[in-house]
């Protein structure tokens, strides 16, 4: 399993995938909005969306666990 992280404080502006979906690497699961800025998160490696940690508004810190991927 591998838990994407946020790389810096902000606040979940969309998620883009959902339990279950099939990712290929470099796609973007998550955007980030930060610092008036949106940040796409993207998966490191391909796999399935096993869990998804926040949801569209939440505010995370940097280093926040935002999906998991197995």
């Amino acid at each position: 399993m591998a838990g994407i992280t946020s790389p810096v404080a902000g606040s979940v502006w969309k998620v883009e995938v959902e339990i279950g979906d099939q990712v290929r690497a470099g796609q973007t699961l998550v955007i980030l909005e930060s610092m008036k800025m949106e940040i796409p998160i993207e998966a490191e490696a391909a796999g399935q969306v096993a869990e998804i940690s926040c949801s569209a508004g939440d505010t995370v810190a940097e280093g926040t666990v935002l999906v998991v991927v197995n």
